[in-house]
């Protein structure tokens, strides 16, 4: 658990007391919102630039890793809606959604974004006003009252200042309390999926697959010569870097990138692929009799070679290929990622 720092003149309390009663999303991304605008110097913060970075830092674990934020969560439903609306693109950069969304003269995009007031900057300050209804937390915010983090208006929230060097010098406490709590939240409804936390944020970028490549692989190609791709029939050799490394299971889904999941493909159609999922039925077998021969390669002539230690995330011991256990492994990956919104190739 997060604590925040204490403060002798503030109710940090209160602060911490924000996530108690969550049934969406919406007070993560307020507060985090808040907590960055607030290091840009900013005290006076119109609600329509909040809601626009909700949107945007919640874009790419919405529409990348295709996390479920809840049926009842309206910001998942919003963001599904915005990338057509304003012609975005799934992994676009925060600050150009943020943006788009906030300079947008669509009445649709307006009316998504208009949405988010009805509740969040309101009942945000459930606890410095217990009890209250809507029209007295706005009246009573305004004097910052109980010290409230901020004071309510129609269009905007201004910052009480008794508050502002606290957030700025604990900002990257109280983004870390945000995402903690939120990777909490959503781990209840994606009880499935692997490595929430790592799906809150969009990773500068991604690694490279080079070692897998030069330190597993190419010795997998070495001793047979080259490898048929699962997907084309397309014959690749190393030599002819005619292939690239992909994720059976999509990275997307997994986020990972152990051995057991990688497999050499045709680098033309590895493009196309992106992160469609592969047919259980149609290329699994093919997939599974690949490793196998990879990770009897290895055991048998490069034992020492550490990717091998990486099985040890399905297999009890490294001792032999487990069939069934590597296909109780795949097989249930594809189909929670289809469930999660992920679909097969072909689809």
């Amino acid at each position: 658990m997060i604590e925040l720092p204490y403060s002798q003149n503030l109710p940090v309390n209160l602060l911490s007391a924000v996530f108690n009663n969550t049934t969406a999303t919406y007070k993560f991304y307020w507060l985090l919102a808040i907590v960055e605008l607030v290091e840009q110097e900013k005290t006076e913060i119109l609600k329509k630039e909040i809601f626009s970075k909700m949107i945007s830092n919640s874009w790419y674990t919405i529409n990348y890793f295709h996390l479920s934020f809840g049926k009842h969560d309206l910001l998942e439903d919003a963001v599904l809606k915005l990338i057509d609306i304003e012609n975005l693109t799934i992994d676009e950069k925060q600050s150009i959604v943020q943006e788009r969304l906030i300079n947008s003269t669509d009445s649709e995009t307006k009316k998504i974004l208009q949405h988010f007031d009805k509740n969040v900057p309101h009942w945000f300050l459930s606890p410095w006003f217990q009890g209250e209804t809507k029209t007295d937390i706005y009246k009573k915010s305004q004097s910052f009252e109980n010290q409230s983090l901020y004071a309510l208006s129609k269009d905007r929230i201004i910052m009480n200042t008794n508050w502002i060097e606290y957030l700025k010098q604990n900002s990257k406490l109280l983004k870390s309390f945000c995402y903690w709590n939120l990777t909490l939240f959503l781990q209840n409804r994606n009880p499935n999926v692997p490595d929430i936390s790592n799906k809150l944020i969009k990773p500068a970028q991604r690694n490279s697959l080079q070692k897998q490549t030069n330190h597993y692989w190419k010795i997998v190609f070495d001793e047979l010569g080259s490898i048929d791709c699962i997907f084309t029939g397309k014959r690749l050799v190393f030599n002819e870097k005619n292939f690239a490394l992909d994720h059976f299971v999509p990275y997307a889904f997994v986020s990972h990138d152990l051995v057991w999941n990688l497999l050499p493909i045709d680098k033309s159609f590895n493009s196309s692929k992106s992160d469609r999922l592969p047919q259980f039925d149609k290329y699994f077998t093919q997939f599974k009799n690949l490793q196998k021969i990879a990770f009897n390669i290895h055991k048998e002539k490069h034992s020492s070679n550490k990717f091998l230690e990486e099985y040890l995330t399905i297999f009890p011991t490294i001792t032999a290929f487990d069939d069934v256990l590597f296909e109780n492994t795949i097989q249930p990956l594809l189909t929670i990622a289809n469930n999660n919104g992920f679909l097969y190739l072909n689809e």
